[in-house]
């Protein structure tokens, strides 16, 4: 499954903001998954920006989850 782009078709990088909103999750849940290493992230200068490969990898984890009936 791949993640719905909503700001621009092809973007490769997100803000914490955008991927806030494509995700439907809070900044607190967001950085706690970034900090549990559920949701990668990179760093460009000061910013630290979500590659849409990593929103992808992250909802294909909760799927599977899902799937599996549990979470960590």
């Amino acid at each position: 499954m791949t993640a719905p782009t909503i700001d621009a078709p092809g973007k490769a990088l997100y803000r914490i903001t955008e991927a806030m909103r494509l995700l439907s999750l809070s900044r607190t849940v967001i950085y706690e998954q970034i900090r549990a290493g559920r949701l990668r992230t990179v760093r460009q200068g000061r910013s630290r920006l979500v590659p849409a490969a990593a929103i992808t990898a992250y909802v294909d984890l909760l799927e599977h989850e899902a799937q599996e009936g549990g979470t960590r």
